[in-house]
């Protein structure tokens, strides 16, 4: 405990504030002792809490919300011309080219079925093990469905070693698409993007980069890596309005099967035959999350504004100020996919080994505050390669983390390693919970504390 108390003294000197304001950033949390603290959000990774911009955004454009494309009432020409703009902004945020096309989504998962659709058939696609499974399933769907053969390819212990099994495969055999994650939503590593491409291209294969990680934490340039598709979530990227994207070369989302079918995606409908939109409208089936798709839109542009590098800045100094925390702590041990990977996101994943992930992380929330997610992350393949089967424990960072979060977070893993729980914890439904637990849930309508619904908020367990 001595050293941990030195380390913090030491980094105090340096603080890290916010980036950016995000709604939430002050809401205090009941502790199982009866005291309220600031809640330390550190699960950035799986939701990001809306930017106070992008709150404001929606609130200003709520009361112009009507219908779009085709209505001929003023309102409806208005939120058509913000919905075709968001559009615009999202296409500009990830620097796309001028034939590309921005498709609005619900999400990143959303935007990769999309993709899987249209490949064309027949087309060989080329995955890694590393993949959330956003990345992975959509492909072994499309195998079954459209005869799309997918190969998932094991991942090699360094960055080098996989590029090259990447590009021994790709010469192997044809493929249509490689899809490769930007950042990994385990550990924050990442292939190089520009590289993968350069292979790929050169066998004639397109890229496709699941974007939800790194588009928020360092932002993609699709004209600068010559990648040909990017996917991402409005969720994560501080605009929790149900809106995503799908951004990239026009003649497969121009050709392939309509993701939806309804109206909206087409031109002319009779009993014998449908001629459907071209993209992006084919895509966009039934009335869009113009609200969405705005939030999207704002947060994308609060985003390009900061300061070139400062997001990037941000988010190593957190993470450095996280990783030498948990360096001197004995029993705790961070994964690592590929020690050669350069500049990872602020996504970090740890396990204490001998202790079950679920109970670390009820401990932190209950007796700390503090928000991390536990589980296989939806990454079952990536989480086995790492040897933890049963789990592990993701902290994750963003525009509105604060140094006294990640401070917290040390400072309760070595009180945990060497005093242990103060409350006893039971696992209800597969999930770790404090024994009658009698908090409220800050007087949320309907629901009156957090022990009678311990197994609704913790899910399946070990699956997210």
């Amino acid at each position: 405990m001595t050293v941990i108390a030195e380390r913090l003294s030491c980094a105090s000197v340096d603080e890290v504030g916010a980036l950016l304001p995000v709604v939430g950033g002050t809401t205090t949390v009941p502790l199982v002792d009866g005291s309220q603290r600031v809640y330390a959000n550190l699960d950035y990774a799986a939701s990001a809490p809306a930017l106070e911009a992008v709150a404001a955004r929606v609130t200003e454009v709520l009361p112009l919300y009507a219908s779009v494309h085709r209505g001929a009432g003023y309102l409806s020409q208005v939120s058509t011309a913000l919905y075709e703009s968001a559009r615009q902004t999202v296409a500009r945020f990830v620097d796309a080219r001028p034939d590309d096309v921005a498709i609005i989504t619900r999400n990143t998962t959303d935007s990769l079925n999309l993709l899987a659709g249209v490949v064309p058939d027949g087309g060989r696609v080329l995955v890694l093990d590393v993949e959330h499974h956003a990345n992975l399933l959509p492909w072994v769907q499309s195998s079954e469905r459209h005869g799309n053969r997918t190969t998932i390819l094991p991942i090699r212990s360094t960055v080098a070693a996989t590029l090259d099994a990447l590009r021994d495969e790709l010469a192997r055999q044809p493929y249509a698409l490689v899809t490769v994650t930007g950042a990994s939503n385990v550990t924050g590593e990442a292939l190089p993007i520009d590289r993968v491409v350069a292979l790929a291209h050169a066998e004639g294969a397109r890229v496709a980069v699941d974007g939800a990680q790194l588009v928020p934490h360092r932002g993609f340039s699709l004209a600068a890596t010559g990648a040909d598709y990017v996917a991402f979530s409005g969720h994560k990227t501080y605009a929790p309005f149900g809106a995503g994207a799908l951004v990239g070369r026009r003649d497969w989302l121009d050709t392939g099967t309509p993701y939806l079918a309804g109206g909206g995606a087409v031109r002319d409908v009779r009993a014998d035959r449908t001629v459907w939109q071209p993209a992006p409208a084919r895509h966009e089936a039934g009335s869009p999350n113009v609200i969405g798709a705005i939030a999207l839109a704002e947060a994308c542009d609060q985003l390009a504004a900061l300061p070139a590098g400062a997001l990037a800045a941000h988010e190593e100094a957190l993470r450095e100020r996280l990783v030498s925390g948990l360096a001197g702590i004995d029993g705790v041990e961070v994964a690592r996919i590929w020690p050669d990977s350069e500049a990872p996101v602020g996504v970090l994943t740890f396990t204490v080994p001998d202790h079950d992930p679920g109970l670390v992380a009820a401990f932190l929330a209950a007796e700390h505050g503090i928000g991390v997610r536990d589980g296989r992350f939806c990454a079952h393949p990536l989480l086995a390669h790492l040897g933890a089967t049963g789990g592990a424990i993701r902290a994750s960072v963003g525009v509105g983390t604060t140094s006294e979060a990640v401070d917290r977070l040390v400072a309760a893993l070595a009180a945990y390693l060497s005093a242990g729980p103060t409350v006893r914890y039971e696992v209800v439904d597969g999930c770790w919970a404090v024994v009658e637990d009698t908090r409220p849930l800050l007087a949320v309508h309907g629901l009156d504390h957090l022990a009678a619904t311990a197994a609704a908020a913790c899910g399946p367990a070990l699956d997210d």
